[in-house]
């Protein structure tokens, strides 16, 4: 049942909230950052899946990886970024993981990593949700 009687919570709460963000974001900001240092290799990822023009698009995927990471951990505009962050997420899951696509031998691998990438997705969902009704009285 939803109430809006406000309710107290320990402080730890909003501690290990934080944590829980910071933790779903760190393969982003990681990713981000290592591609940031090594700007050749992340053109050469682009080029790798067939993006085109590959500079810009890993010049964005830097940008977005740690920038929207930064949004969601620090909670300006978490929603916008959680979800910029899920359709990313989507769309290099089923560029970079279609296990369908593969043969018997990599299959497994690339189907796990697949469906990991979707829980992913659905934890992004998520924060935005709550960041959304936390707000906006959804």
């Amino acid at each position: 049942m939803y109430t809006t009687e406000p309710r107290s919570e320990p402080v730890w709460f909003a501690w290990i909230y934080r944590l829980g963000l910071l933790l779903l974001c760190s393969a982003y900001l990681q990713g981000g950052i290592n591609k940031a240092l090594d700007f050749s290799a992340a053109v050469a990822e682009m080029q790798h899946f067939g993006l085109a023009p590959a500079a810009p698009l890993a010049l964005a995927t830097i940008a977005l990886e740690i920038v929207a990471s930064l949004m969601v951990i620090s909670g300006v505009w978490r929603w916008l970024a959680a979800l910029g962050l899920a359709s990313f997420t989507l769309c290099a899951t089923f560029l970079a993981n279609a296990f369908w696509t593969v043969g018997a031998a990599e299959r497994f691998a690339v189907e796990n990593a697949f469906f990991e990438h979707l829980g992913l997705v659905g934890a992004f969902v998520l924060v935005a949700w709550v960041d959304l009704r936390k707000h906006y009285d959804l």
